[in-house]
């Protein structure tokens, strides 16, 4: 029995923490992210360093690109308030609203790897492509 305890207890720590890496990092969109190493190094280059706290966003540069190319967004309508309540960062895109924007859009917005820019309403969401999860959320953009 006391051979289980310790093992039982790694498992259950092992998976708080993989459970909490997958939920989307809360971040200030104004805040500048400096990188810093997880770990000392010790002269080996194989190390290796990895940042779960995403992407930072530069929204207004997204929201001019947005504005200057008008003629590549589809119509826009206000969400349903029940549905647009939905809408949070670190929450999974409801299914079935979110619309794919055209890829000369795509091509000028920024580009994040695993994540993707998709217009749902008047927003523009930011969203983890393995996920789901909603990263960033730019209110009545297409207004």
């Amino acid at each position: 029995m006391a051979r289980r305890l310790p093992l039982a207890f790694f498992a259950a720590a092992l998976a708080f923490g993989l459970g909490s890496a997958g939920a989307a990092p809360k971040h200030d969109k104004h805040e500048k992210h400096e990188k810093h190493e997880s770990h000392e190094r010790h002269g080996n280059d194989d190390d290796v360093t990895v940042d779960l706290r995403g992407p930072s966003i530069d929204i207004g540069r997204v929201r001019l690109i947005l504005g200057d190319n008008r003629d590549l967004i589809g119509p826009a309508q206000s969400l349903p308030p029940g549905i647009r309540k939905n809408l949070a960062r670190g929450k999974p895109l409801p299914p079935g609203i979110a619309k794919r924007f055209d890829n000369r859009l795509l091509g000028q917005l920024p580009h994040y790897d695993g994540y993707e820019w998709r217009q749902v309403g008047t927003d523009v969401v930011l969203v983890a492509l393995a996920s789901g999860l909603i990263y960033e959320i730019i209110e009545n953009v297409l207004d």
